[in-house]
């Protein structure tokens, strides 16, 4: 779908002949920086097209909209969706914001300098960081060629120190609360977290804990907000075996300078030992077959403060 997109000396006289303007991005931003006259209209909303008809715009109404860059898709996915509902005449402001204020074309808002952060790179995070380890889980899964099972495991504790774009640290796993889900209710869950915890898997009473010591981790370049945007490398010690490890991660960070680590990865068991019912070691295994990968869901909370006091 073609969308028409104009200059802001073309947009400037639209909207004097009456068009109506709108600025796709959130009220946080608008309240920031946005045209005069515009109207705020988020295209992230799922309201969106409600919210058009709710200030006035039909179908036959002349369209301006505008987003906050050309590095940014907001005013032409707001196209999109307007003239796939039918509204006809429908313009853009090609290279938002960014643009109108290259041209010389006044602003309003708190920030009338020019636009804001576009919030789309991490920023620097130096510091270190200690786990918060209410917030933080690991979530686990194992397979066989009829079911699957999945659960969580506690972090009793850890820490992360960020430097330039070095991550370094120690997470430590609770391996003896280890709890499952998909058993809930069902008398055969504790069976399944005995034969877990016992020397069948992963042996919690000699090895109540796994520690994954993370000496060679690091931020990407241009770390995106959205995407892996670093990797976490170094060594777990599980079941008394220790071996290299490593995962991509998204790192997320909070208004109050908190981090959040998003990971998911596959490990192969039998590296740390725990082979019950992988065929690569044993035989005539039956209704005994457990799938040698584990599927890893990490999700970890840390609050910047010294982890030397």
């Amino acid at each position: 779908m073609n969308s028409t997109y104009i200059k802001p000396e073309e947009a400037l006289l639209k909207i004097k002949d009456g068009a109506l303007l709108i600025h796709t991005l959130p009220a946080e931003h608008f309240k920031k920086i946005h045209l005069p006259a515009a109207a705020n209209v988020c295209v992230y909303q799922v309201t969106f097209l409600d919210d058009m008809r709710t200030i006035g715009a039909d179908k036959d109404s002349v369209i301006v909209l505008y987003g906050s860059s050309n590095h940014s898709l907001d005013a032409v996915t707001a196209a999109e969706k307007l003239q796939r509902n039918g509204y006809r005449q429908v313009f853009i402001l090609e290279g938002g914001i960014a643009a109108w204020c290259t041209a010389g074309f006044p602003v309003e808002g708190e920030t009338a300098e020019g636009d804001v952060d576009p919030a789309t790179l991490l920023p620097s995070l130096d510091g270190e960081y200690q786990l918060d380890t209410g917030a933080s889980v690991v979530g686990w899964s194992g397979r066989n060629q009829n079911n699957k099972h999945f659960g969580t495991l506690p972090l009793k504790r850890g820490h992360l120190i960020v430097h330039g774009r070095s991550l370094t640290g120690e997470l430590v796993v609770n391996m003896d609360a280890m709890e499952n889900i998909n058993l809930a209710g069902d008398e055969l869950q504790p069976v399944l977290i005995a034969h877990l915890k016992s020397d069948d898997f992963f042996f919690t009473k000699l090895f109540p804990t796994a520690t994954f010591i993370i000496d060679q981790g690091e931020i990407a370049d241009n770390p995106n907000r959205t995407t892996t945007n670093s990797l976490l490398k170094g060594s777990l010690s599980l079941r008394g075996a220790t071996k290299d490890l490593d995962f991509p991660a998204t790192i997320a960070i909070w208004e109050d300078g908190s981090l959040g680590f998003e990971a998911h990865f596959d490990l192969d068991r039998t590296q740390w030992n725990v082979i019950y019912g992988s065929s690569r070691f044993f035989e005539h295994l039956g209704m005994h077959m457990v799938f040698d990968q584990i599927s890893i869901e990490l999700r970890l909370i840390l609050q910047g403060r010294d982890i030397r006091a």
